[in-house]
């Protein structure tokens, strides 16, 4: 699946740490503070997820409303980004219910220009949330300005965006939307090596209700098809050394330092 792509995506070595908006555990997350302490825990890879504002400026958030980060109950396409950049996006963070180490330090709603400024030799997952309008050409175009087309995939559970990246920037790799995950799954579940993957690597979590998806058939029938099994989000590290022992590709968490431990520990006891 990925010999057509044009990418350094997949170059580093495996297993992929993926530090989920950053180090979203210990810091405020999708802000530069939260990606400049998942580098500092030495991850290669990061991810995170844009939005638009009314005034078409590419901005670095998970939800579109901001009340859940920022304590304002308002949605990012509605603002420009002078009114963002006046939200305090480390208001809300805390790791005790009770205390708030962020508050008021001048922690802003990134830009995705500033983060490719600032970390322009880390690969990068960079999930599309918002769907209308498309973000997808304004996105290409900072990625082009970067020279950073190489560096990324690009995610949405969302059909459209990865759809428009495949028919605009094919040799930019991709992952699986919901849909496209199902059909994978039913794919699996059948054994069906006819099947066609239409994207670099299927991102799901590790359980969802009372489904398992990501086992050791799972994961060995997507090395078979040819894509990478990344798994979301994984915390703990009984489950981080549970999904290595399958052979996951990749481990998505909100605590990259935690993670690359496990992955050390491993790589010096086969040493």
């Amino acid at each position: 699946m990925r010999d057509h792509l044009n990418t350094d995506f997949f170059t580093p070595a495996l297993p992929r740490v993926f530090g989920h908006r950053g180090s979203a555990g210990t810091h405020p997350e999708n802000t530069l503070e939260s990606f400049c302490a998942a580098v500092a825990a030495g991850v290669q890879y990061l991810e995170f997820d844009l939005h638009s504002t009314r005034d078409g400026e590419i901005v670095v958030a998970h939800d579109e409303n901001l009340k859940r980060m920022c304590g304002l109950d308002r949605t990012i396409p509605e603002m420009t980004y002078a009114e963002l950049a006046n939200a305090d996006a480390g208001r809300m963070f805390t790791l005790d219910g009770a205390t708030f180490p962020f508050r008021e330090k001048g922690i802003r709603v990134p830009r995705l220009s500033e983060v490719l400024a600032e970390f322009p030799k880390l690969r990068m997952i960079v999930e599309v949330k918002q769907i209308a309008p498309s973000v997808v050409a304004p996105m290409l175009d900072l990625l082009d300005r970067a020279a950073m087309r190489r560096n990324v995939l690009v995610a949405s559970e969302h059909q459209q965006p990865l759809d428009e990246v495949r028919k605009l920037a094919p040799e930019i790799p991709t992952n699986f939307s919901y849909l496209e995950s199902g059909i994978f799954i039913q794919a699996m579940g059948t054994r069906d090596l006819s099947y066609r993957p239409p994207a670099a690597a299927v991102q799901i979590p590790h359980r969802h209700e009372s489904w398992e998806l990501v086992t050791p058939e799972s994961v060995g029938f997507a090395h078979r098809v040819g894509v990478e099994v990344h798994v979301w989000t994984v915390n703990e590290e009984a489950e981080m050394s549970e999904l290595l022992d399958m052979g996951v590709d990749g481990l998505i968490t909100d605590y990259p330092a935690r993670a690359l431990d496990v992955v050390r520990r491993r790589t010096d006891r086969r040493e």
